[in-house]
């Protein structure tokens, strides 16, 4: 299983909205219903972010298994 609780930390740290995330990297809303529900995204949309808040992916996601 896949964790997204490191993006909602960096969020908070950068004092970002899910809203402004959803317009700065271009995000549908059902991506991030299912960052919310930690599910799969795509590779794209997670480098998308990544860039917005100037991370590595291993700052916003993370395997925590079953």
């Amino acid at each position: 299983m896949i964790s997204y609780r490191g993006l909602w930390r960096k969020l908070k740290e950068e004092g970002i909205c899910k809203s402004s995330l959803v317009k700065m990297a271009e995000l549908s809303p059902g991506t991030v219903k299912r960052l919310k529900r930690n599910e799969t995204v795509s590779l794209y949309s997670l480098e998308k972010i990544c860039r917005i808040l100037d991370c590595d992916i291993g700052e916003i996601m993370e395997y925590v298994g079953d």
